[in-house]
């Protein structure tokens, strides 16, 4: 784990495309910015953590689970 020291208006680089700016710090809590191209998601790790148990349960899912939605489906049209 890198681990550095900025002030406020100063900026971490990640590669080319990424850059972290220190917008404000308040007692124990620091607001950063994070500038990084459309095609990288950006998450708070708890969002990232929900989003991973979310797709984990989805792929889960049971193929007879999946044919009767599709057979439900096909029975509207």
């Amino acid at each position: 784990m890198l681990i550095l020291t900025r002030k406020v208006g100063e900026v971490v680089a990640i590669g080319d495309d990424i850059q972290v700016s220190i917008v404000e710090i308040k007692g124990a809590q620091v607001k950063l910015g994070i500038r990084a191209p459309r095609d990288v998601e950006v998450h708070r790790e708890e969002i990232y953590l929900k989003i991973q148990e979310e797709n984990r349960r989805a792929a889960l899912i049971s193929r007879d689970v999946l044919e009767t939605a599709q057979d439900l489906i096909r029975k509207k049209d």
